[in-house]
């Protein structure tokens, strides 16, 4: 890690983040990357690698904000 402590991975490991968004471009940050990846996985954050993702999860938020999540089976959904 590139960084000093407390650094990303110890405020994941600490509660204090619950989205990743992280989208790296220098090699330098590839290794952090890593990191960042794998310490996300195991205390189950979710986490978001790519712009176009960024964007989707995004919108997937503001919609949950001003619409309750509805759950409809198949055949609802479908019409059928």
């Amino acid at each position: 890690m590139h960084e000093d402590r407390p650094n990303i991975p110890d405020s994941i490991k600490n509660k204090q983040i619950q989205l990743i968004i992280n989208t790296p471009i220098w090699a330098t940050a590839q290794i952090d990357d890593r990191s960042i990846r794998q310490t996300a996985l195991l205390q189950k954050i979710p986490i978001v690698t790519t712009i176009a993702g960024a964007n989707a999860t995004a919108a997937a938020i503001r919609s949950l904000q001003s619409q309750p999540l509805e759950v409809k089976s198949l055949q609802e959904y479908l019409g059928l």
